[in-house]
């Protein structure tokens, strides 16, 4: 039997979703878990993978089991799970269907702040906003519609079979003038590191560092600049997956304390 999993959890502990040695992730946290609680070795297949300490506002991952459990499982996992992690939904499935393989576009979000403040450093990234341009951003925002391949954003293209994705969303979200942004991509697929170098190309933008000529050409030719310098991973949250199969609201919202203005 087949089960999805909906989840969300606050990466800032972690050395992102996918297993390591010696270091926490959250699929071993939860692994961990499942397999005691089941009383039987548990792997959790997940939708993909997030950085050490990027964010998951919807995330899902699949597990195969001979038979139902007799217990309310979400009640009792989620008791053992540490605060930062969140089982929102447990979902039957039928077939075999595969939460990675099978996804059908993703969606993130990246949040910036420009004053320091002690109750958004974990869940935002501090970035001098004042004075940015955003006219410029919003250009090169539409041109990434324009184009499939972005080997140039890609921090270890040659690891990919190929580089392209088909973007579908790219969007530039003004949460407060001069304090607060939020930038959006949709797209089937995203490459490694995509979205963070991504984020530091459209800043250098706004700050008049790279023209959006510039930033046309390298998509045009998949030249790679010298230095990435991806942005910081805690503004960064996957926050919607879509299946052919399922498309769920997310439970909570990504960069819920952010987008407070008050």
């Amino acid at each position: 039997m087949r089960f999805f999993f909906h989840i969300a959890y606050l990466g800032t502990n972690y050395r992102g979703w996918q297993r390591q040695q010696t270091v926490p992730t959250i699929q071993e946290t939860i692994e961990q878990q499942l397999s005691r609680i089941l009383k039987a070795k548990v792997t959790c297949i997940g939708c993909g993978r997030t950085d050490a300490e990027v964010h998951a506002s919807q995330y899902f991952f699949h597990i195969d089991v001979r038979e139902a459990w007799g217990i309310d499982l979400l009640f009792v996992l989620n008791k053992s799970l540490p605060n930062d992690i969140a089982i929102l939904d447990i979902l039957p499935m039928e077939g075999r269907p595969h939460a990675q393989f099978d996804v059908e576009e993703r969606t993130y979000d990246y949040f910036l702040h420009h004053s320091k403040d002690p109750f958004l450093h974990q869940h935002s990234t501090q970035h001098p906003l004042r004075g940015l341009q955003i006219e410029p951003i919003r250009e090169a925002l539409d041109l990434l519609l324009k184009y499939r391949d972005y080997r140039f954003l890609c921090k270890v293209p040659d690891r990919h079979d190929h580089t392209n994705c088909q973007i579908s969303t790219a969007e530039l979200l003004i949460i407060k003038p001069g304090e607060r942004l939020r930038f959006r991509f949709t797209a089937d697929r995203f490459l490694q590191g995509m979205i963070r170098i991504l984020v530091t190309k459209l800043l250098q933008i706004g700050h008049g560092e790279l023209r959006v000529a510039q930033f046309e050409r390298y998509l045009q030719l998949k030249d790679r600049p010298h230095f990435l310098n991806p942005a910081y991973p805690q503004g960064l949250y996957l926050s919607k997956v879509v299946y052919p199969f399922l498309n769920i609201a997310p439970k909570v919202e990504a960069g819920s304390n952010v987008t407070k203005v008050g």
